[in-house]
C-alpha cells in the first residue's frame, strides 16, 4: 500500500508542477510584451478563477494544506475528503501560474494525503495505519517534488510528529522511492536545482555562517509574525470579493516593482545559484541601475522582505498554495544578500554566494517550519553530496533555536495548538488527543430531584441502581449537586427521615464539572489528578450529560496509548 501511495502521489505532484509550468508558459510571453504591465491584471484573474472554482465547485473553504492534514490525524482518524484530490490540483496552478506567490509542496502533499485516506478507507484500515499512508503519501509528493527521497522521509517525521520505529520507517522509505520513481518516468533527469558545489566550507567561515543563522532567525520570526499579522488585517475586509480585490491589487503592485516574487520562484533561485543575479532580478524599474551591486543588495533585501508579505496576500485573498517553497525563495535572497555584502565591504573577505544561497533556504525552512533536519538533509541532496553538511548544521540549528525560543508554534500548527488539536512527539498529549469524550461518558446514573423526599430517593433511584453515585438535577437538566451513597447510608434505615428530609439535606457540590465541548481530553486528565475524584459530571449547554469515571478513563487512555506505539 505504501508503494502504491507513493506512485499515486508522485504522480499528483507531477501532475500539478506540469500545470502550473503550463499556465505561466502560456503566459510569459504576454509578460515580457508587455513590460511587467500584466502583472497588476494576472494575480486578479488567477484568484477570480479560484474564487468561482471554490464558490460554485468545492464549496468549502481552502485551508493551508499541511494544517488540514493535521487536523484530520488529530481529531478526524485521518479521514481526507476525495474533494481534496483534485481541488489541489486546480488551484494550486491557477494560483500559482498566474502570479501568486505561493508553493507547490502543500497543494501535492495535500493532494497525495486525500488519495491515501480514501484508499485507507475503502480497504478499510484502521486509523493509526491510514495515518501512516498519509505520512507516506506526503513523503511521496515531496520526494517527487525535490528527488530527495531521505529529506521526504524525515520531513514526515518532523512535521507530522510520528513516532519513529522500523514498522513505520520501512513503508515511508518504500513511498519515498516511490516518489522518487514516478519523478524519474515521467521528467527524466531533469532537476529541480542544477548546482554543484564548488567551494567546499572552509574553517574560516564559520563566523559568517553563525551571523547568517542569526539572521534567518530573525528573518523566521519575521515571516511567522507577518504572515498571522497580515491574515488578521484581512479579517475585517469580511467578503471574499474585497479580499481578491485587494490581495490582487496588492500582489500585483509587488510583482510589478519586483517580478521574482512571481509565482514559485524556482527560477530566481537557480539564477542566484549561477551567480547570476541580474537574471534573477529580471526586468525591474530600476533597471538603469542595476549595474551596481548595492542596488542589487536592495533589491534582493525588498525580495527578502516582501516574498512573505505577497505569499500571505495571495493566500489571504482566496488563493490556494503552500509556505515551504516560500521560505526557500526568502532564505535564498537573505543568504546571497549577506554574501554580497561580505564581498564587497571592502574587508578582503571571499564567500561563495552560491553556498550562502543554499545555506539561507536551509536557515528559513529550520526557522520558519522547526524543521531543521529536513532543512540539513533537503539542502545535502539538492547539492548531491554532503560538502556543506557542517555549514548546514551551524545554520539550522542556531535558526531553529533562537526562532523555537521566540515562537511556539509554526504556521502550520499555532492554530491547531490553540484548540489542543496538535499531534506531537510527546507520546501523553498525543494520546489524549486521539481519545473522544463521548467515547468515556457512562450516562446510566439514577437521576434525583432536590426536593424528592429520601424514601422516594430509596425506593425510585437507590433500590434500581447499581452505581453509587446519583445527580440531582432540576426541572431545567441542571445539575445542582451529586449524593453519594456514603452520604445517606447511616440514614437509610432510619424510616422517621424517610418523608421529613429531602434530597436537598445531603446532596454536596461534585469537585470538579467537566465541560462538554470546552474541555479536552488533557484538561479532563487535569482535572481528575487535581479534584482527586474517581467521578466527575459531565455538563453540555448548561444540561446534565452523565458521568466519566477515572477507572474508565484510564483504561481508554491504555488502549488508545497501546494502538498508538504498537
Amino acid at each position: 500500500m505504501s508503494v502504491v501511495v507513493g506512485l499515486l502521489a508522485g504522480l499528483a505532484a507531477v501532475v500539478l508542477k506540469n500545470l502550473t509550468y503550463f499556465i505561466e508558459a502560456s503566459l510569459e510571453r504576454g509578460i515580457l510584451i508587455s513590460d511587467n504591465s500584466l502583472y497588476f491584471v494576472l494575480p486578479i484573474i488567477g484568484l477570480t478563477l479560484v474564487f468561482i472554482y471554490v464558490k460554485f465547485i468545492h464549496k468549502e473553504k481552502l485551508k493551508l494544506a499541511v494544517s488540514s492534514i493535521l487536523f484530520s490525524l488529530s481529531k478526524e482518524k485521518g479521514i481526507i475528503s476525495p474533494k481534496q484530490i483534485y481541488s489541489r490540483l486546480i488551484t494550486a496552478p491557477l494560483t500559482v501560474g498566474f502570479g501568486g506567490s505561493t508553493g507547490l509542496l502543500g497543494p501535492a502533499v495535500a493532494s497525495g494525503a486525500a488519495i491515501s485516506s480514501v484508499l485507507g478507507s475503502s480497504l478499510r484500515i484502521n486509523a493509526k495505519t491510514r495515518s501512516l499512508l498519509i505520512a507516506c503519501a506526503s513523503a511521496g509528493a515531496i520526494a517527487s517534488i525535490f528527488q530527495s527521497p531521505i529529506a521526504a522521509i524525515i520531513f514526515a517525521v518532523e512535521v507530522f510528529s510520528l513516532d519513529l520505529t522500523m514498522l513505520s520507517m520501512l513503508p515511508l522509505l518504500l513511498a519515498s522511492i516511490s516518489g522518487v520513481l514516478t519523478s524519474y518516468f515521467f521528467l527524466g533527469n531533469e532537476i529541480l536545482f542544477s548546482f554543484t558545489v564548488q567551494k567546499s566550507f572552509e574553517i574560516e567561515d564559520t563566523l559568517f555562517y553563525i551571523v547568517l543563522g542569526i539572521g534567518t532567525a530573525f528573518a523566521s520570526i519575521y515571516f511567522t509574525k507577518m504572515y498571522f499579522g497580515i491574515i488578521k488585517l484581512f479579517e475585517p475586509l469580511g467578503s471574499p470579493i474585497y479580499k481578491l480585490l485587494v490581495g490582487g491589487l496588492a500582489i500585483g503592485t509587488m510583482l510589478y516593482f519586483i517580478p521574482p516574487l512571481y509565482g514559485e520562484g524556482f527560477g530566481f533561485i537557480n539564477d542566484l545559484l549561477r551567480d547570476d543575479h541580474i537574471a534573477a532580478l529580471g526586468h525591474t524599474p530600476f533597471d538603469t541601475y542595476i549595474d551596481n551591486i548595492w542596488v542589487v543588495v536592495a533589491l534582493l533585501a525588498g525580495i527578502t522582505v516582501f516574498k512573505a508579505v505577497a505569499m500571505t496576500a495571495t493566500l489571504a485573498a482566496g488563493g490556494a498554495g503552500g509556505t515551504f517553497i516560500p521560505t526557500m525563495v526568502m532564505g535564498s535572497a537573505l543568504g546571497n544578500l549577506m554574501a554580497k555584502i561580505i564581498n564587497n565591504a571592502g574587508l578582503g573577505f571571499d564567500v561563495s554566494e552560491a553556498n550562502f544561497t543554499l545555506i539561507g533556504m536551509a536557515g528559513l525552512i529550520s526557522g520558519v517550519l522547526h524543521a531543521p533536519l529536513t532543512a540539513i538533509f533537503l539542502i545535502a541532496e539538492i547539492t548531491g553530496g554532503y560538502a556543506l553538511f557542517v555549514p548546514l548544521m551551524i545554520t539550522s540549528a542556531i535558526s531553529y533555536l533562537i526562532t523555537k525560543n521566540v515562537i511556539d508554534y509554526t504556521i502550520y500548527t499555532r492554530e491547531l495548538a490553540e484548540s489542543d488539536s496538535l499531534l506531537t512527539h510527546d507520546k501523553d498529549r498525543t494520546v489524549l488527543n486521539f481519545m473522544d469524550l463521548d467515547e468515556v461518558i457512562e450516562k446510566n446514573f439514577k437521576p434525583v430531584r432536590p426536593d424528592m423526599t429520601l424514601g422516594e430517593m430509596l425506593h425510585e433511584s437507590v433500590s434500581k441502581s447499581t452505581r453509587n453515585i446519583f445527580p440531582v438535577v432540576d426541572e431545567n437538566k441542571a445539575l445542582v449537586g451529586i449524593v453519594l451513597l456514603d452520604d445517606i447510608r447511616e440514614f437509610m434505615f432510619d424510616t422517621t427521615k424517610y418523608s421529613s428530609t429531602t434530597v436537598a439535606t445531603y446532596m454536596h457540590t461534585p469537585p470538579e464539572h467537566i465541560f462538554y465541548g470546552k474541555d479536552n481530553m488533557r484538561q479532563v486528565m487535569q482535572k481528575f489528578q487535581t479534584s482527586g475524584a474517581w467521578n466527575l459530571p459531565v455538563i453540555k449547554n448548561g444540561e446534565y450529560v452523565g458521568f466519566v469515571s477515572k477507572s474508565k478513563l484510564l483504561t481508554a487512555y491504555r488502549r488508545e496509548l497501546i494502538n498508538f506505539t504498537r
